[in-house]
C-alpha cells in the first residue's frame, strides 16, 4: 500500500463534508495497511493525532470555520508515494511543490466550487463576478497540474470541464459513506428526545447558508401535514425561523446534532428535503438513503445523479416550489417502497467501494510514473 500525504486547508476540529471525507478514507486506508498522513491549518482547539501535522495558520476573516494554512510541507511527509490535494488553496501548494520535487503523482480531489464563496467577499455585483472569474482561473491552473482530478458527480466533472476548461484526467468517483455507522435504527428515541412528535416528519441537516436555498424547503412544507426538522446551523438560520413563523409552518430547528445523533435523525425523518442546487456531491442525501429515508432534491448540481430519481427519491424543478411539495407528498405516500430501494443501494455508495477504487487509481499513477522515470 503506497504512503499518502493529503493536504488540505479544511480539517477539526470543523466538522464538513471534506473533513468527513478525508477522515473516512484515511481510517479506510490505515486498515488496509496503508498510511495517509495528513497536513491541516493548525487550530489550537484541536490536538493532533499520530500522522496529522498542523501548520500555522490564519482564520479566513470572511468565512466562519475556515483557516488559510501557510504553504509548508512537514518533514515527516516527505517520504509520500502520493500526494493527494483537497484544495487547490494554501496547502494545496504545498502538496503540488511536495510532488514536483519528488516527482510523485500528484492527485486533487475537487470539493467545492471556490467561486460558491464569492458572495462572502462582497455584495457588490461587480465585485463578485471579478471574484467568482479570478477564482476559476486559478482553479483552472491548478487542476491542470494534477495527474489526475477526482471528483464526486457527474456535475462536478462537467463543470470541471466546460466552466473551467481543465484539460487533466477527470474522474469521478464518490467520495462514499460509512455504511457501518449509518444504517437504520429506531427513530422514536430521537422523537422522543425532541419532542417531536408522532406525525410525518420531513427534514434537512447540514449548513444553513443562503446559496442552500433552504427557504425552499420551507415554502414547499406550507402545503404540507408535516412537522419540519430542522439539524444544523448557519447564517440564514434566523431568517428562515422567521419564514417558517410567518407562514405558520411547524419546523423545529435542533442546532448541530452529534454525529452520533445522525443516523437516529435520518431514520425518524420519513423523507429528506434538500433544495441545495451548489452540492457537488450532497453525502447527506447517501446518508439518509443509507437509513433508509427517501430523498427529495432539486434537479440540479449534483444532485441530479445523487438522488435516483423514482428509486431512492424524487427530484423536482428548481424554483417550484408547488412541484418540490407534490415531490414530498408523493415520497411520503411510497416511503416503504422508495425505503427499501435505498437499503439496497448501501453496497454501491459505501466508503469501502470508493476506498477500493482509490487504490485502483493510486496504482496506476504510481506506475505510469514509474514507468517515465525508466525511459
Amino acid at each position: 500500500m503506497q504512503s499518502v500525504a493529503a493536504f488540505t486547508d479544511t480539517y477539526l476540529p470543523t466538522v464538513n463534508g471534506v473533513t468527513y471525507t478525508i477522515q473516512t478514507w484515511r481510517e479506510r486506508w490505515h486498515r488496509r495497511g496503508g498510511r495517509m498522513d495528513v497536513v491541516f491549518p493548525r487550530d489550537d482547539e484541536y490536538t493532533p493525532e499520530s500522522g496529522e501535522y498542523g501548520v500555522r495558520s490564519l482564520p479566513f476573516p470572511f468565512y466562519e470555520g475556515l483557516r488559510i494554512g501557510a504553504p509548508r510541507v512537514p518533514k515527516a511527509v516527505e517520504d509520500a508515494d502520493i500526494v493527494h490535494a483537497h484544495t487547490p488553496f494554501g496547502l494545496g501548494l504545498a502538496g503540488l511543490r511536495l510532488a514536483r520535487r519528488t516527482n510523485i503523482p500528484l492527485v486533487a480531489t475537487y470539493h467545492t466550487p471556490t467561486a460558491e464563496y464569492a458572495e462572502y467577499l462582497s455584495s457588490i455585483g461587480a465585485i463578485e463576478r471579478s471574484v467568482e472569474r479570478t477564482a476559476e482561473r486559478y482553479e483552472r491552473w491548478f487542476f491542470d497540474r494534477a495527474d489526475a482530478v477526482i471528483v464526486p458527480s457527474e456535475d462536478a466533472k462537467r463543470r470541471l470541464r466546460h466552466v473551467l476548461g481543465v484539460d487533466s484526467d477527470v474522474i469521478v468517483l464518490s467520495n462514499g459513506i460509512d455504511i457501518e455507522q449509518f444504517s437504520p435504527v429506531v427513530g422514536n428515541d430521537f422523537r422522543e428526545r425532541y419532542d417531536l412528535g408522532s406525525g410525518p416528519l420531513v427534514g434537512y441537516t447540514g449548513r444553513h447558508g443562503y446559496e442552500k436555498e433552504l427557504d425552499e424547503l420551507i415554502r414547499a412544507a406550507a402545503d404540507l401535514d408535516a412537522t419540519l426538522v430542522f439539524g444544523g446551523d448557519g447564517p440564514a438560520r434566523d431568517d428562515l425561523e422567521a419564514l417558517a413563523a410567518d407562514l405558520d409552518v411547524d419546523a423545529r430547528f435542533l442546532g448541530f446534532l452529534d454525529r452520533e445523533e445522525l443516523p437516529a435523525f435520518y431514520s425518524a425523518l420519513d423523507v429528506f428535503g434538500f433544495p441545495s442546487p451548489v452540492e457537488t456531491q450532497g453525502l447527506v442525501a447517501l446518508e439518509a438513503n443509507a437509513c433508509g429515508t427517501p430523498v427529495v432534491g432539486v434537479d440540479a448540481g449534483a444532485l441530479e445523479d445523487t438522488v435516483v430519481d423514482g428509486r431512492t427519491g424524487y427530484h423536482y424543478d428548481r424554483g417550484d416550489t408547488d412541484g418540490f411539495s407534490r415531490a414530498i407528498r408523493r415520497a411520503l405516500d411510497e416511503r416503504d417502497t422508495l425505503s427499501s430501494n435505498c437499503l439496497e443501494r448501501r453496497d454501491e455508495v459505501s466508503v469501502e467501494h470508493s476506498v477500493d477504487r482509490l487504490a485502483t487509481l493510486y496504482d496506476r499513477l504510481t506506475a505510469n510514473k514509474k514507468t517515465r522515470r525508466t525511459r
